[in-house]
C-alpha cells in the first residue's frame, strides 16, 4: 500500500484485521479512543455505538500484540497532536468513514477481489457479516446449542434484539445447509 505517511499501511492493516476478527461496525472502530482498550484484560469498550448502546468486546491476546505494536507506532509519530482517537487521520483528527471506504475499495481492487471498473464488490460491513456467520458455522459445527447461544452472539454485535441477528441464519445459505443438516438428524434420531 503506498502511503501518504509512514502510518497509513499500518493503520489499515490494524483496522481491516480488527473489523476482521471482532465483527465491529465500521463507526465503532472509527471511534476507538486510545482509553478502549484494556490491554490487561483483553476487552474493546465500544460506546455510543448503534442506538447510543455500549459493550464490551474480548479480543484474542494475537489481536491485541498487533494492535499494540501499532500503538507504538501511532503514539511515536503522533505524540504532538493525540487527538485520542485509537486510528487518526494525517492531522490527528478521526478518521473519515468515506475515505476508509474509498481506500478499501482501491485495495480491494488492487488485490482483484473487486472488478476494476466495478461499483459491486465486496464492503467493509461483509467483515462483520462475516464475523457472525462463521460464528454460527462454527457453534453448529460443534453441536452447540445455537438457538441458547444467539443471544451471546446478539450481545456481542451489539444488536437491539435477539430477533435481528436471527437474520444471519435465514440470509445465508450455508446457514440454512448447516440447520437443515442438524434437523435432518434430529429427525432420523426420533424416528
Amino acid at each position: 500500500m503506498p502511503a501518504a505517511h509512514t502510518l497509513q499501511p499500518w493503520m489499515y492493516h490494524c483496522l481491516l484485521g480488527l473489523l476482521a476478527v471482532a465483527g465491529l461496525r465500521i463507526n465503532e472502530a472509527l471511534n476507538l479512543r486510545n482509553g478502549d482498550i484494556d490491554w490487561s484484560e483483553g476487552v474493546l469498550t465500544i460506546r455510543g455505538a448503534k442506538f447510543g448502546k455500549s459493550r464490551l468486546v474480548p479480543l484474542h491476546a494475537s489481536s491485541l500484540d498487533v494492535l499494540s505494536e501499532y500503538a507504538v507506532r501511532r503514539n511515536h509519530l503522533f505524540a504532538s497532536q493525540d487527538s485520542g482517537y485509537f486510528f487518526p487521520s494525517r492531522r490527528g483528527a478521526r478518521l473519515d468513514e468515506g475515505q476508509v471506504r474509498r481506500t478499501f475499495y482501491r485495495l480491494s481492487r488492487h488485490i482483484g477481489i473487486r472488478g476494476v471498473l466495478a461499483s459491486r464488490g465486496p464492503r467493509l460491513h461483509d467483515f462483520r457479516h462475516r464475523f457472525a456467520v462463521q460464528t454460527l458455522l462454527r457453534w453448529h459445527g460443534n453441536g452447540e446449542d445455537v438457538r441458547r447461544r444467539l443471544p451471546v452472539l446478539s450481545t456481542y454485535l451489539g444488536h437491539a434484539h435477539v430477533s435481528d441477528t436471527y437474520w444471519y441464519v435465514s440470509g445465508t445459505p450455508e446457514l440454512m445447509e448447516a440447520v437443515a443438516a442438524q434437523l435432518e438428524k434430529r429427525w432420523e434420531a426420533h424416528r
